[in-house]
């Protein structure tokens, strides 16, 4: 429970973190942020690391002059745009022994969930999932897993990528500096998160509704 606490604690305040960051390791604040998109988009057992909070207060920085952010959003995006790839290979080349894999720490209802969700939306899952957590790091694994055609994945991976990369990370440079914004920063995180999840409970509520 403390490791979950800490991400909590981490993602909640991740303006102070990345501040920390950024005056601690300057310029290495880009590959810091790519990794962290990176590896959530890109590995299926890292999907508790911070994506929508961390792109909007990476926006924020750079409306300060923290980070260039023109050189931010390609960083941003490739980030985006790799972690898919990467996860629908290692879904297409080894899913199932991944998933089966008794050591490997993957949740099956994670891997079902988003079969679900890829089931009813089909390919544009991948550029659908990117707004959702969770079903974010899963959607490409299960579209590798499902041996979905190339050409259409990618298709929907550099849309989805570019817009939810874009999108979030400038409505952190309009709006992450305004005053009432600044003052109540966890809060707008909070909110945030809690906009994020809404589809997941959402499907999970429809989902109980038709098994009474």
């Amino acid at each position: 429970m403390e490791i979950f606490s800490g991400i909590f604690n981490f993602i909640l305040h991740i303006d102070k973190h990345l501040g920390e960051i950024i005056l601690r390791y300057g310029i290495w604040a880009y590959g810091i942020l790519f990794g962290i998109i990176f590896a959530e988009t890109g590995f299926v057992f890292t999907p508790f690391l911070p994506g929508d909070s961390l792109l909007f207060a990476a926006g924020a920085f750079a409306a300060i002059g923290s980070f260039n952010i023109f050189l931010l959003l390609f960083i941003l995006f490739f980030a985006a745009f790799l972690g898919d790839t990467v996860n629908y290979w290692i879904g297409h080349f080894f899913g199932q022994k991944i998933i089966d894999h008794p050591k490997i720490p993957i949740n099956q209802e994670h891997i079902e969930r988003t079969q679900k969700f890829y089931d009813k939306h089909g390919g544009k899952t991948i550029f659908l999932a990117r707004f959702i957590p969770i079903i974010r790091t899963f959607a490409p694994f299960v579209a590798g897993v499902g041996k979905m055609n190339y050409k259409k994945f990618i298709t929907y991976n550099v849309s989805g990528g570019l817009v939810w990369a874009s999108g979030f990370t400038l409505l952190g440079y309009f709006f992450g500096n305004l005053p009432q914004v600044k003052k109540n920063f966890s809060l707008v995180i909070l909110v945030i998160i809690v906009l994020s999840i809404i589809p997941i409970i959402s499907e999970f509520a429809k989902t109980k509704l038709r098994k009474s």
